[in-house]
């Protein structure tokens, strides 16, 4: 339990669009993605409570980036539209067992983390 197995990701120019997924082995209350970008701290940037599905997105990706969940709520998805040269970083799959406050971007309420993905835009 707790392993988190992450796909997609790539090169892509400006304006395009890449989508992520994270299978989980494990039910979690709450399931994300995190990015980090060289020299920079890590970020939360969606967010998605399995069982209600409640989604957080930061301010810089709201309208751009969507997340989503499969039933059973194992896997999640990022669908990332409209991409620009500052969205590119090493992202970072997250799972909670118990979650936390809001919003839910306090990385110490993370149980498991996936080895990252890197995404790279292009201008």
């Amino acid at each position: 339990a707790g392993q988190l197995a992450e796909s997609g990701g790539g090169s892509v120019e400006a304006g395009g669009s890449l989508a992520l997924s994270c299978a989980a082995s494990g039910n979690f209350y709450m399931m994300g993605w995190f990015r980090q970008a060289p020299g920079k701290e890590r970020e939360g940037v969606a967010v998605i409570y399995t069982g209600l599905g409640t989604r957080y997105y930061s301010e810089s990706v709201k309208g751009r980036f969507t997340i989503s969940r499969d039933t059973p709520k194992d896997t999640i998805h990022l669908q990332m539209n409209s991409l620009k040269p500052e969205d590119s970083a090493m992202y970072y799959c997250a799972a909670s067992i118990n979650g936390g406050a809001w919003p839910p971007v306090d990385l110490s309420d993370y149980d498991y983390w996936g080895q990252g993905i890197q995404v790279t835009v292009s201008s």
